[in-house]
């Protein structure tokens, strides 16, 4: 396995592997850049066909967490962990606490939030052995309702006012009343993302490769049920990725119908030149890595004491985000993923060199 040469490898800080015979955890740490703060990011759990495909996986998903705190306007940093194993038959406490443990060995560099394969509950054992977790603190949710500190909710908000942007520029239309919307994934976002489409009036289609977060969809919103080869291309005027990443790639793009692409799931595009394949079908990309920012905003604001009405005007800031993306890209021919890394790495490369001068200051002071 390489790390420095990997093709994922972008200049990372720090990268850690971490294994617990006794509980038989198998953990990567990513931490992509710290310039703007702390790396804050998910703990995912999956079974990965391969240690390479694990390392892939964190490798991509911290540099999108460094692009997606930057783009949010909040002061911090890029990370992201994994643990290789299936969440529903090899998750134990022992290994949740293990997992805690070399959390807490790495000294605060690394925060760790809930992802695909953890809950909040996960998270609290974990925080047995460290305070290096974020997102398990009781309060008011930005919807009025109490939260157990779950981002679902405000991650599936913000992908919502994405979603709308991205209609409104590339649709014309202020309203979603009728929108044919395609969610591929139902789990904790992707199910709280078809609430408000079908609260808006949208008609929606749905799969999840747990039947009973299907059923559930059709069942309370009168979703249809589509088949995992189907869902991403249906006749429907949006697609919402909402499960794994690089579903965009060379044999998907040709095959797809919708207009739209907005949906929560972490590096939608399986290469950087997807970017110009989609703009190429004349399809709208919303940024994954800007779309999706609700979660990461709620737990900032967890961390800093903010008001459910803060959390709540800073994530509908998602969709200004968005709008000026679009306009970037109309104006410049430039794919809206570029732009929106463009502007990204302005904001963090900014932070950095401000640092670097305010240390060189404080050098030459002495």
């Amino acid at each position: 396995m390489t790390v420095f040469s990997h093709p994922e490898f972008d200049n990372h800080e720090h990268l850690s592997f971490f294994c617990d015979p006794e509980t038989g955890l198998k953990a990567i740490v990513a931490i992509h850049n710290t310039s703007r703060g702390p790396a804050l990011g998910g703990c995912r759990m999956f079974p990965y066909a391969s240690d390479e495909e694990a390392l892939r996986d964190v490798l991509r998903l911290s540099r999108g967490m460094t692009y997606k705190s930057a783009l949010a306007n909040l002061d911090l940093g890029g990370g992201k962990s994994v643990i290789i194993g299936d969440p529903r038959k090899q998750k134990s406490e022992a290994l949740l606490e293990a997992m805690g443990k070399h959390l807490e060995g790495l000294g605060g560099q690394y925060i760790a939030a809930e992802d695909s394969g953890t809950s909040v509950p996960d998270l609290k054992v974990m925080a047995r052995h460290t305070k290096h977790v974020a997102g398990i603190v009781e309060h008011m949710g930005f919807d009025g309702q109490p939260s157990n500190g779950d981002p679902s909710p405000t991650t599936a908000y913000g992908v919502f006012v994405g979603l709308k942007a991205a209609v409104k520029h590339k649709l014309g239309r202020e309203d979603l009343a009728g929108l044919k919307v395609a969610i591929q994934g139902v789990g904790n976002v992707g199910f709280r993302l078809a609430q408000h489409l079908k609260e808006a009036g949208a008609e929606l289609w749905v799969y999840d490769i747990h039947q009973e977060n299907m059923q559930r969809a059709v069942g309370e919103l009168g979703a249809h049920a589509a088949s995992a080869e189907d869902i991403l291309f249906l006749p429907v005027d949006v697609i919402a990725p909402c499960a794994m990443g690089a579903v965009l790639n060379d044999d998907s793009i040709p095959r797809l119908k919708a207009t739209v692409i907005a949906g929560a799931a972490n590096n939608l595009l399986q290469r950087p030149d997807h970017d110009q394949a989609v703009k190429d079908r004349n399809i709208l990309y919303a940024p994954d890595f800007v779309i999706n920012a609700g979660g990461i905003i709620d737990v900032f604001y967890e961390r800093t004491g903010g008001t459910s009405e803060e959390v709540r005007a800073h994530v509908e800031g998602i969709g200004r985000t968005l709008s000026e993306i679009f306009k970037r890209s109309d104006s410049s021919g430039i794919p809206t993923g570029t732009v929106a890394n463009t502007l990204a790495e302005e904001r963090f490369r900014k932070r950095a060199g401000a640092a670097q001068a305010q240390s060189e200051q404080l050098a030459g002071a002495e």
